[in-house]
C-alpha cells in the first residue's frame, strides 16, 4: 500500500512539473528574418523577454541588415516571416509574389539634415544642392514628396544614391549638402558633426513602416502559430509602453546601439501592432512611386493591396487593432 501511495505522489509531482514548467511542452518552431534594428523593437522584445515561448513558440531568428533581405529570405523558402518596410512589400506583391501583409509594427519619419554651410533653412533652400538618398527605399519616395511639397522637381536638385550608413562621412567630407534617411542616422549625423549640421522641419511628409509579412501559404498550413506568433507581438508591444527604460536598454544591446543613442531617437520609433489607414496608404504611396518612377516589373500595374493585407490572423485574436475599413 505505501510502495503505491509514493508511486502516486510521484505522479502527482510529476504533472504539476509539467503544468508549472510549459517549456517542457512541445512547442511550434517558426523562423523569423528580422532586420537587426530598432525598428523591429517589438519583434526584439518578444524574442528576448521569451514570449515567444509563452505563446507556444520556439522562434529562431535571423538577422539581416534591411527588410528586403528579409523578406527575400521568406519569399526564397530560408524564414517563415519577414520584418519589412513599405518598400520590398510593394516590389514583391507588383511582381505577382504570394505574399500576405498581417500587420504594421511601428511607423517613423524620415528626416532631412543639411550642411549649416549650405544655407538650408527649408526644403525650398534645397533647389540646386546635392542631396543623398538611398534608391529603392522610402527614402527615395520621402524625397520626392519633400521636393514636390516645396515645389520642386527631382531636376532642381543633384540627388545623390547613397547607403544611409555612408552619409555622415559623406556629409564631413563636404561631398553632399543634405541626407534624406531614417533614425538613427539623423541622430548619428547630428552627434558626429555637431554644429556643422542642422536638421530642417519635414514633419509629416512621409513616415516609413515596418511590417510583419509571410507567404500566404503559411497561413494555408499553420494559422494557429501565425495567431499565436500576432499574440507575442502584442503582448511585447505592451511591455514596451508599460517599461520604456528597460525596452531602450534591451533593443539597444541587441542591435549594438549604445543606449544613450537610442533614447536620444526612441521616441521616433512608434511600436503598434496594428492594421489601419496608415498601413494601406504608405503600401498605396509607395506603388504609386514605383510606377511613375519605372521601378516596377514590366507591365506591372496598382496591386490591390486589400487583397494582399491580410486581417484575419490579427482580428481573430484583438478586433480593436484592425482598423481599416471592410477588412
Amino acid at each position: 500500500m505505501l510502495t503505491f501511495q509514493r508511486r502516486l505522489l510521484s505522479a502527482v509531482i510529476c504533472l504539476t512539473a509539467l503544468g508549472l514548467c510549459p517549456t517542457v511542452m512541445a512547442q511550434e518552431k517558426l523562423t523569423l528574418a528580422q532586420n537587426q534594428s530598432p525598428i523591429s523593437g517589438v519583434a526584439i522584445v518578444a524574442k528576448q523577454k521569451k514570449f515567444f515561448e509563452k505563446h507556444g513558440l520556439d522562434v529562431t531568428v535571423a538577422n539581416f541588415t534591411t527588410g528586403k533581405q528579409c523578406l527575400d529570405t521568406v519569399v526564397g523558402g530560408g524564414a517563415d516571416i519577414a520584418t519589412t518596410a513599405e518598400a520590398p512589400t510593394t516590389a514583391a506583391a507588383m511582381s505577382g509574389q504570394k505574399i500576405a501583409f498581417l500587420a504594421r509594427i511601428n511607423h517613423s519619419d524620415l528626416k532631412t539634415l543639411t550642411a549649416a554651410s549650405a544655407g538650408i533653412k527649408s526644403a525650398q533652400d534645397l533647389k540646386g544642392k546635392r542631396l543623398a538618398y538611398t534608391a529603392g527605399t522610402g527614402g527615395e519616395v520621402y524625397s520626392l514628396a519633400l521636393l514636390k511639397k516645396a515645389g520642386l522637381g527631382k531636376d532642381d536638385v543633384q540627388l545623390i544614391n547613397l547607403r544611409p550608413q555612408d552619409m555622415v562621412n559623406a556629409m564631413a567630407s563636404g561631398s553632399i549638402d543634405a541626407y534624406n534617411t531614417w533614425e538613427p542616422h539623423i541622430t548619428n549625423g547630428k552627434k558626429t558633426l555637431g554644429a556643422k549640421v542642422a536638421e530642417i522641419d519635414t514633419r509629416g511628409v512621409y513616415a516609413e513602416t515596418f511590417n510583419i509579412v509571410v507567404m500566404q501559404d503559411l497561413l494555408t498550413k499553420r494559422r494557429p502559430a501565425v495567431q499565436s506568433f500576432l499574440r507575442a507581438l502584442i503582448e511585447a508591444e505592451e511591455w514596451i509602453k508599460a517599461n520604456r527604460e528597460e525596452s531602450i536598454g534591451i533593443i539597444a544591446d541587441f542591435v549594438a546601439m549604445k543606449r544613450e543613442d537610442l533614447a536620444a531617437v526612441y521616441d521616433n520609433f512608434v511600436y503598434d501592432v496594428v492594421l489601419d489607414d496608415r498601413t494601406l496608404n504608405v503600401l498605396n504611396q509607395h506603388a504609386a512611386w514605383r510606377l511613375s518612377s519605372g521601378n516596377a516589373p514590366t507591365g506591372a500595374t496598382m496591386p490591390d493591396f486589400r487583397k494582399v493585407i491580410v486581417a484575419e490572423p490579427l482580428k481573430s485574436i484583438a478586433p480593436t487593432r484592425v482598423k481599416l475599413a471592410g477588412l
